[in-house]
């Protein structure tokens, strides 16, 4: 099916949702990749703290600076034309207070051109969330496995085990909703709760590791075309092995540089050298 080229904005979210079109989301950090991804159609691109993992290499998220976010943001945001924009809001910046919280998604949206930002959390980020959406600026949700509270919650592992905590996660959802967020991110919860929270809420889910109930599904980039193989999730789908083919690419610019055959001479240059 042919794609729209006309920009996706967070109210097309809300839409797509009420049209049954499912949302397609990956990550993006820089502007080649973006523009890549932009080209194939991708609704929405995600610059994730996952640059922190995945690019700058570190064991978690929360070594990455909004300084970090808002330069990977703006790289991206030079290289999509057509997808909608998320910067993620990076550890602390939403738990120092209200004004903070505006000042650091100002920055994503002003210096890196953001259309929306992305907040991870329930109900301690619900008046950061409403103010954010007064002062003009779409905010996604995420709830479930939380990167940013991996101490917190003992590693990178499913999360929601009972009826209780998927009342509560439901009850964050629905909050989330009436503070204004857009869409919600759901990661590594059952799929009966993400279906559960997909039915509940007007606005959108996006699933990653939360089943195919979901109204969209989102994945880190590097996992999805082979590029990271550091950890790599039980849910997610390799598209591509572009890791095993760029590696075998390089070994082989290697060795014609040491052997001699890169640069070739072309006959060509030869035959048009000047003779005197």
């Amino acid at each position: 099916m042919a794609t729209s080229r006309r920009r996706v904005t967070a109210p097309d979210l809300v839409r797509m949702k009420l049209r049954g079109e499912r949302i397609a989301m990956l990550t993006s950090y820089d502007f080649t990749m973006a523009r890549l991804l932009d080209r194939a159609g991708v609704d929405v691109l995600l610059v994730g703290d996952s640059l922190g993992m995945v690019v700058l290499g570190y064991d978690n998220t929360l070594a990455v600076t909004l300084d970090a976010v808002v330069h990977h943001t703006a790289a991206v945001s030079r290289g999509a034309s057509r997808a909608l924009v998320v910067a993620d809001m990076p550890f602390l910046s939403c738990h120092t207070g209200v004004p903070d919280a505006v000042r650091a998604a100002g920055r994503l949206v002003r210096e890196g051109g953001a259309q929306a930002v992305k907040v991870e959390g329930g109900h301690p980020v619900l008046e950061v969330v409403q103010r954010l959406v007064e002062a003009g600026i779409p905010v996604m949700g995420h709830l479930g496995l939380t990167p940013q509270s991996v101490h917190q919650l003992g590693g990178f592992r499913k999360q929601v085990r009972t009826r209780r905590d998927a009342e509560k996660l439901l009850e964050s959802a629905r909050a989330l909703e009436a503070a204004g967020a857009c869409a919600i991110v759901l990661e590594m919860i059952p799929h009966s709760v993400a279906a559960e929270a997909t039915t509940a809420l007007q606005i959108p889910t996006i699933g990653i590791g939360a089943g195919p109930h979901c109204d969209g599904q989102v994945l880190v980039t590097y996992d999805a075309l082979g590029l990271y193989d550091e950890f790599v999730p039980s849910f997610v789908k390799r598209y591509a092995d572009l890791g095993s083919e760029i590696t075998a690419a390089a070994e082989e610019y290697a060795k014609e540089v040491r052997e001699g055959s890169f640069p070739a001479i072309r006959k060509s240059a030869l035959s048009g050298a000047r003779r005197d």
